[in-house]
């Protein structure tokens, strides 16, 4: 019997997979329990449709991330620290900070996305990895100024 699984179900698959299962683990567990439905050729054709919808925005997702890293490779931000006379900064740049920095200046990005390799904790210029997917990243130069 074919179904359409409504949720992750350990060992047989993930949620909107179309799955040939047994008739009585279908009709007497899956669906009793909310877990599956029976496919029909109306609800395939939905979810083809989805996953091909899903897949359309994903690629548009991702030129138009792929775009931006390019424009913003090998550009200086500056990112303004409190800081003693010393030029040593109290506390320690964070991928917030970096994440604010690139928001005053047009580019949304998500502080997870943001690799510093070392604690920053002085006036200077430093390089930053921004990470936004598996193979998609760019260098960026931050300018740690004190206030």
């Amino acid at each position: 019997m074919k179904v359409i699984l409504l949720c992750d179900v350990k060992g047989q698959g993930k949620k909107g997979d179309i799955k040939e299962l047994n008739d009585g683990y279908a009709r007497n567990y899956l669906i009793p329990k909310g877990l599956a439905e029976i496919a029909t050729p109306q609800k395939i054709n939905e979810i083809k449709q989805k996953n091909e919808s899903e897949r359309y925005r994903k690629a548009e997702e991702e030129k138009m991330i792929r775009a931006m890293a390019k424009e913003m490779s090998g550009k200086t931000f500056p990112v303004r620290m409190k800081a003693g006379t010393s030029g040593r900064i109290f506390g320690s740049v964070t991928a917030q900070n970096v994440s604010d920095a690139l928001a005053m200046e047009g580019y949304d990005v998500d502080k997870r996305k943001v690799v510093i390799p070392a604690p920053i904790k002085m006036v200077g210029v430093y390089d930053i990895e921004l990470k936004f997917f598996e193979g998609v990243s760019c260098k960026i130069k931050i300018n740690v100024e004190g206030v």
